[in-house]
């Protein structure tokens, strides 16, 4: 890898010779054995595929991923996008071709992909405790970064003893938790602790802080948003603490908070400790937002809850649907569709009944008034009113969905829709590695 990319060019590139199979539920039995861009070159479109299906739109996809590469850059703030949104290399590409500092992720597994496609600047938003993956992490390339977080004495002497007969030294925040959230020391105290126990170890070095706010809170009322921010303004009460003690160490500081719901308040309080070093005398100081389904976006969740859609200020694209076909309608006012949990997400919301055709690729009418009441494995219940609207085995319906971090996860590959409004030719394959 040419150590000037942030990822392997190359590597990605290569996933247009992987052949298809029927290994990938999403590629119709035509294209069994053609690669990648064989298919492509076919030209195939909506109507070629066979339901359940997930597809995702391309002028969305680069319309969201501009939208806050430009963000980021008119704040002054660095963007590490969580790459276990999608385990896609090709849209981390994407994210990083728009200068992003590097990719996010969460656990071991998804650090090998990471290194698989030659991504140089990683954060594993998480502590490290599975010894093998500490010794892996210590042996990464002298040409990348990998940022890990401790929340605790009991980590810090855990990767000490791991490392014991090794030189390596790992780079790693102090995560500040919450009572209630997800990890983290639950107090500036008990982080200024952990901070201490990091002073005296020989393998780790302290360059930052870091911290999730969206497990304090699931909604942007007045409640919610004051957990946020009362949160983010503890997180820079220690970075001063950290600061002011010259605790940290060598080179330049990382805060980083901040997931697709709630960036902006990151923002508005953390920003305020960025530095260039040439201020205090201390180091520099950059402040690192992690958002990860913005790419996506959703008709749901974040549809509701992210800072644009808030604002009302050119709001993310969904850029994500699914594609299910009616296989029974045994009563009046309920169709059994052919997609249910182990084809779409369900966790953030149930997905949105929007348009009804009789063909895939084919003419769709608005389906009003039409909802999904529960899923099982394989099928999702619609109700409609049969008054208003007939529907019938072999429809096709178009579905709003919530939540692309649990879509992703069920699909190995994607077809990327030329305009899912419009020209609904495929123009790429996404492939994911969860």
């Amino acid at each position: 890898m040419n150590t000037s990319e942030a990822i392997s060019a190359p590597a990605v590139a290569g996933l247009s010779d992987l052949r298809l199979d029927w290994r990938h539920k999403a590629v119709p039995a035509t294209a069994n054995g053609t690669t990648h861009t064989e298919f492509l070159a076919g030209k195939p479109a909506l109507a070629d595929f066979q339901t359940p299906l997930l597809t995702l739109d391309a002028p969305a996809l680069r319309a969201n991923a501009d939208r806050l590469a430009e963000w980021c850059r008119e704040h002054g703030v660095l963007l590490a996008p969580h790459g276990k949104t999608t385990m896609a290399p090709q849209l981390w590409a994407e994210q990083l071709n728009r200068g992003a500092w590097g990719i996010t992720l969460a656990n071991f597994a998804q650090l090998r992909v990471a290194r698989e496609f030659g991504v140089r600047n990683v954060q594993l938003a998480n502590s490290l405790t599975d010894p093998h993956a500490i010794r892996w992490v210590a042996d990464a390339p002298a040409d990348t970064t990998v940022l890990s977080w401790v929340d605790s004495a009991d980590t810090v002497a855990l990767i000490e003893n791991t490392l014991e007969d090794t030189d390596a030294v790992l780079d790693v925040l102090v995560e500040l938790g919450a009572p209630g959230g997800r990890t983290g020391a639950r107090s500036v105290d008990a982080a200024m602790d952990v901070a201490r126990a990091m002073s005296d170890a020989k393998h780790l070095r302290l360059v930052g802080v870091s911290g999730y706010e969206g497990s304090l809170a699931h909604t942007a009322d007045d409640a919610g948003l004051a957990a946020v921010r009362g949160y983010l303004a503890d997180m820079r009460l220690l970075h001063e603490e950290l600061l002011a003690g010259g605790m940290y160490g060598s080179g330049s500081v990382f805060i980083t908070a901040g997931g697709s719901a709630y960036f902006d308040d990151v923002v508005a309080v953390l920003s305020p400790c960025i530095s260039t070093g040439a201020e205090t005398g201390g180091p520099a100081v950059d402040l690192m937002i992690r958002s990860g389904a913005y790419i996506i976006h959703d008709d749901g969740f974040y549809r509701g809850i992210s800072p644009f859609s808030r604002e009302g200020d050119q709001p993310f694209k969904p850029g994500m649907h699914g594609w299910a076909r009616v296989v029974s309608q045994p009563e009046p006012g309920l169709a059994l569709l052919d997609a249910g949990k182990r084809d779409l997400p369900y966790d953030e919301g149930l997905p949105e009944p929007q348009l009804i055709g009789t063909t895939l690729g084919g003419p769709m009418e608005p389906l009003a008034g039409a909802a999904i009441t529960s899923v099982n494995d394989q099928h999702a219940f619609m109700t409609f009113d049969p008054a208003t609207t007939t529907v019938r085995p072999g429809d096709v319906v178009r579905l709003g969905l919530s939540h692309p971090c649990t879509a992703f996860d069920k699909w190995t590959v994607i077809p990327v829709l030329a305009d899912t409004n419009g020209d609904q030719t495929v123009v790429d394959l996404i492939h994911t590695f969860f």
